[in-house]
């Protein structure tokens, strides 16, 4: 689903990206190697004066970032006027780190290993964007105890060599599934910043627009489907074009969520995929809301996108029992939220 014009990044990203995006050629190593982007394109929120402290009761880690990148040599990809290269994602990663909780991403800091190991959610952004908008978002479930790997889809971006290409959605799926083998590999080594950080076994897909059609044919798509996912957050998105879905049994636990005044990704995409999955399935509906801001800047939705997101993990990631009465005390605000459960 395309994003309003008025959700793409600020003008000098551009460039950096473009250039970050240069080096993808036929010689990029196979290990994961760290990579420097502007803090915009991450979505990094330093120190600055007025800096919102956290919220919620889930607020229990600092929050470490670092951006990495992955190069899948199995699959090629063609940038406007490049030979056909590796398939590389730029994956800006965040996790529960040491230090005080705060609303400022600590770049490199120690991972909180004491509190780990920790579940694992891999998030796609919508066409035309980078992880960026969505930092906050992505900070609240760093910090109530998830590794958050956000990848930076090579030919849906904002910045995109020749502008970004929808129609290479169909290999999104196939990113999200490889940057959960690299995570998983990192996690497995003996050492570095994310060895023994991840629980293998509780893993997540989410996404917003085109990035919820990509994790919604990673967990339930026969085409796609990948078996390691145990949950899947689906923001305001739809079935892939020609997908078909399997929801295999025992099928991932579902939450969708839906502006119903969103004109970009209308109600009817998400309640056809709702009605055709199986239990255990939830439904936030935000009552006039629109495509992107309820996820990224609007208030008081995001924060209960926040809310509902982070007990629906807690609940079918870490097994916690008192999630599901979070879930519909966040999800049923009288004329701005309602939660349609079937757990």
């Amino acid at each position: 689903m395309n994003v309003v014009a008025g959700s793409s990044p600020l003008g000098g990203l551009i460039a950096i990206l473009l250039a970050l995006f240069g080096l993808l050629g036929p010689s990029a190593p196979a290990r994961s190697r760290p990579v420097r982007i502007s803090a915009r394109a991450a979505g990094l929120r330093t120190a600055r004066v007025g800096a919102a402290a956290p919220r919620g009761p889930q607020s229990a880690f600092a929050v470490g970032i670092r951006t990495l990148r992955f190069v899948d040599h199995s699959r090629t990809l063609q940038l406007p006027g490049q030979k056909p290269s590796a398939r590389t994602l730029v994956t800006v990663i965040r996790y529960p780190a040491v230090g005080p909780v705060s609303a400022v991403d600590r770049p490199g800091a120690p991972a909180a290993r004491a509190g780990g190991p920790f579940p694992l959610v891999i998030f796609g952004h919508g066409f035309a964007v980078t992880p960026g908008p969505y930092a906050q978002l992505l900070e609240a479930w760093a910090r109530a105890g998830y590794v958050v790997a956000a990848p930076i889809f090579p030919l849906g971006n904002a910045n995109a060599p020749g502008g970004p290409n929808e129609a290479d959605i169909v290999n999104q799926p196939r990113d999200m599934s490889f940057v959960i083998s690299r995570m998983l590999a990192l996690s497995a080594g003996h050492r570095g910043l994310f060895a023994g950080l991840i629980a293998s076994h509780e893993i997540a897909v989410s996404g917003q627009s085109d990035g919820g059609e990509t994790a919604l044919a990673t967990a339930y798509d026969q085409h796609y489907l990948d078996r390691r996912v145990r949950a899947a957050v689906i923001l305001s998105g739809a079935q892939l074009p020609g997908a078909g879905f399997a929801f295999p049994s025992p099928s991932p636990p579902l939450l969708a969520s839906q502006g119903t005044a969103d004109t970009i990704n209308r109600p009817v995409n998400t309640y056809r995929f709702f009605n055709a999955a199986p239990r255990p399935k939830f439904l936030l509906g935000l009552l006039g809301a629109s495509h992107l801001p309820p996820y990224t800047t609007e208030e008081p939705q995001l924060g209960i996108v926040e809310r509902v997101t982070i007990a629906f993990l807690d609940r079918y990631l870490k097994g916690s029992p008192r999630a599901l009465a979070r879930m519909n005390a966040a999800g049923n605000l009288r004329g701005i939220a309602s939660l349609q459960a079937d757990p």
